[in-house]
């Protein structure tokens, strides 16, 4: 009888180009013992940035770095900062570790929730091995290339009103209200966002982009950092079984890819 493996913290592929991808949601795993305390809702982790790798399939081709989340954020949550300090104060949010789905139900069945000391077992088993990684191959296109550009790819169902009213954007750009990249890029990213028919778009508005866009966007140093957070309508079932839909998902690939052109064209043209 096999013991469940247990995947590393992230996947990782190294690209050619001044571009890193980042997925921190979009990973699944749960150790058994952890699923055993779950509530059968909890076990389906319906709060995953599902089938963002298939998504943006095409960015590898383009030469861009992807790392991506293989724990669920149920386990650890690696867009929060380390000591769990709200993004959003005064706004409902999820923890480090979260107790809570987005439906606002119970993750534990029994409540027996993460105490501190598990909190920190499971900082330290993967929230940490991603951000090193994320913090070495920014360092390591910035020392390349002159100039470094992180997307932090995330997506999250349309409607949800623990977080907002009515239906989100469909393509919700974030750079910490412009602290986390150059303005001017940020103004097109927008604009092909805006352009992109059939789709709604802002920037900076209910998701201004989380730890990893506020923590790694200098761009006074040359790291710019830029966060999506899309509907996932836009490409998959909201609702269980959370199947990726093609043909859906093919409207849409082209304005990624536009925007990550657009990245990318502002990387080359303002190498140090």
């Amino acid at each position: 009888m096999s013991t469940a493996h247990t995947p590393p913290p992230f996947q990782f592929h190294q690209g050619s180009q001044p571009l890193l991808i980042s997925m921190p949601h979009a990973g699944t795993y749960v150790p058994p013992a952890l699923a055993q305390r779950f509530t059968a809702e909890a076990r389906q982790v319906p709060d995953t940035d599902w089938h963002l790798a298939r998504l943006y399939d095409f960015a590898v081709d383009m030469g861009a770095s992807v790392l991506v989340a293989t724990h669920s954020r149920y386990v650890v949550d690696l867009n929060r900062p380390p000591d769990g300090a709200s993004l959003y104060p005064g706004q409902s949010v999820t923890g480090l570790c979260p107790v809570d789905t987005f439906d606002d139900t119970p993750i534990y069945a029994r409540g027996d929730v993460p105490g501190d000391a598990e909190i920190v077992a499971r900082r330290d088993a993967v929230w940490a091995p991603y951000h090193q990684q994320l913090r070495a191959e920014l360092d390591r296109i910035k020392a390349s290339h002159g100039v470094a550009m992180l997307w932090d790819a995330h997506s999250i169902r349309s409607v949800l009103p623990r977080f907002f009213e009515g239906k989100l954007p469909d393509l919700n750009l974030g750079t910490a209200n412009g602290a986390s990249c150059d303005k001017a890029l940020a103004e097109q990213l927008l604009a092909i966002a805006q352009s992109a028919t059939g789709y709604t778009a802002v920037l900076n508005g209910r998701f201004k982009g989380g730890h990893i866009t506020r923590q790694y966007g200098q761009p006074e140093q040359g790291i710019h950092a830029i966060q999506l957070e899309m509907t996932q309508c836009s490409y998959m079932q909201e609702a269980l079984p959370f199947d990726y839909l093609p043909e859906v998902a093919a409207g849409v690939q082209p304005h990624l890819r536009r925007m990550l052109e657009a990245v990318l064209g502002f990387a080359h043209s303002h190498r140090s």
